[in-house]
This record gives C-alpha cells, sequence and structure tokens, in this order.
C-alpha cells in the first residue's frame, strides 16, 4: 500500500513539472521528423550511392535516423526527473515522506521507465511506418524478417538510455554535472572511440553502440562486431544496471541535499 502511494506521488511530480513533459514531446517530434527526413533523402539518392552501400542498405534502420537527437531529449528527460528535486531542494521533504531510499528510487525509476516505455513504443512504431513512407519502392515491411524486433528494440533503446539517465543523475544529484558528462559521453566520446579503428573495439561495448544493434535488421558489409542485436541491448542493460546501482548506493549512503 505504501508502494502504491509512493508510485502515484512520483507520477504527479513528473506530469506536473512542464519541463519533463515537453522534453518527452520534443523527443516524440524530432526523432519522427529527422528519420522522415533521412529516410526522404536516401530514397532520393539510393540509386547514386556506391555499390557497398546500396548492398548494406537498411531501411528499417535508416528510418530511425533521428533516434540520435531523440535520446538527446530522453536524456534530459532522465536527469530531470532525478534532479529537479535536488536543485529545488525538494529531495529533503521527498525523503522525510518516504524514508525507506530504495522505495523511493525504485519507484521514481519505475514510473518514468512505464512513460518511457510507453512514449518510445509509439514514437518507435511512427517512426518506422513514416519513414518506410518516405523510402517508397526502398521500404521495408513490418512482417520482413527482424524489422519487427527492430522496431520493438527502437522503443526499449529509448526507455534504457533514460534510465541510464537517472541512474547517472542519481549518482551526481546536479542537473547541470549530469548534463555536462552524459551529452558529451554520448555525443562526442562515444562516437570517437566507435569511429577510430584504434578504439573501435572498446567504442562498440559503449551502451548507446550497443544497443542501437538492436534496431539494425540488415548487417552492414565489412561488420565485424562479436556481438548480435539482443546481445548488444544485454550489453546496455548492465551499464544501466550499474549506473542504478550505484545511483542507490549513493542516495543510501549520503545525506539528503
Amino acid at each position: 500500500m505504501v508502494v502504491l502511494q509512493v508510485i502515484r506521488s512520483e507520477w504527479t511530480k513528473i506530469r506536473s513539472v512542464a519541463s519533463t513533459v515537453w522534453t518527452l514531446g520534443l523527443a516524440v517530434v524530432v526523432t519522427v521528423a529527422l528519420g522522415m527526413l533521412i529516410s526522404a533523402l536516401s530514397n532520393h539518392q539510393f540509386d547514386s550511392m556506391p555499390e557497398n552501400e546500396r548492398l548494406s542498405f537498411d531501411p528499417t534502420f535508416i528510418s530511425f535516423a533521428g533516434m540520435t537527437l531523440g535520446q538527446l531529449a530522453m536524456i534530459v528527460f532522465g536527469v530531470l526527473v532525478v534532479s529537479n528535486e535536488y536543485s529545488t531542494g525538494m529531495i529533503r521533504t521527498s525523503l522525510a515522506a518516504v524514508p525507506r531510499r530504495g522505495t523511493f528510487l525504485f519507484s521514481k525509476l519505475a514510473v518514468a521507465a512505464a512513460l518511457v516505455l510507453v512514449v518510445g513504443m509509439a514514437t518507435s512504431f511512427a517512426t518506422f511506418f513514416l519513414g518506410q513512407a518516405m523510402l517508397g519502392t526502398h521500404r521495408a515491411h513490418l512482417g520482413d524478417p527482424g524489422v519487427l524486433r527492430a522496431v520493438f528494440g527502437g522503443g526499449l533503446y529509448m526507455t534504457l538510455i533514460a534510465v541510464f539517465s537517472m541512474g547517472v543523475a542519481t549518482m551526481l544529484r546536479s542537473p547541470m554535472l549530469s548534463l555536462g558528462i552524459l551529452m558529451p559521453f554520448f555525443f562526442l566520446i562515444s562516437n570517437i572511440l566507435g569511429n577510430v579503428s584504434a578504439t573501435k573495439k572498446v567504442g562498440q561495448y559503449l551502451p548507446d553502440q550497443a544497443g542501437s544493434r538492436i534496431m539494425r535488421v540488415v548487417p552492414r558489409i565489412d561488420d565485424s562486431t562479436p556481438y548480435g542485436p539482443w546481445g548488444g541491448l544485454g550489453i546496455m542493460l548492465l551499464w544501466v544496471v550499474a549506473a542504478v546501482a550505484g545511483g542507490y548506493l549513493l542516495l543510501r549512503h549520503r545525506d539528503a541535499q
């Protein structure tokens, strides 16, 4: 009964803060719009692509091109859900009302993750169908081998990105510090490590590099990744578990500030 009350309280917190609602809306718009744009451009340029690119052309993965920016909004959402209470000082009130810190944290994570899962799945399916509409004769169909897994995985990927960000924000508490670490990590460090030959073997085990594998249906010709789609998502899940566990341990052993 106490857990249900805490869950209800966390749901009220999330939906009453305009910034979190707008951030989720932005994630949907950016992901769908950019996916449609890249799909339309790919359809237009398909005949002029090099042969290797045409052979490994993945219409499903192309429609998820907007996920790169959409995950930015999910990162911001995850950070705000946790760190808003620290920046306003409400964390003291929250922990006084719910002294069992595990109940407090995991109720917050459960509510936010459930919300992101619904939004992420809706976004993933919308992105796929609208992106395929832009690809014309080069489109894929939901019943094609591996496509449903990729679309379903897109929603899971967005959810795990948000939960990972919540775990990091719980450890760091500061929204500026959390975003200052997560943004460069996902949009600079990960891309550099994943695309430079000397560090590629390390980069492919980072959460976004591994997790995005679930959205790929047609493997690249030069792909030497040692794991498959579900293996990549499993690696990402381990990162998420580590971040959440770290957040819980720090929350449990330090004073509310």
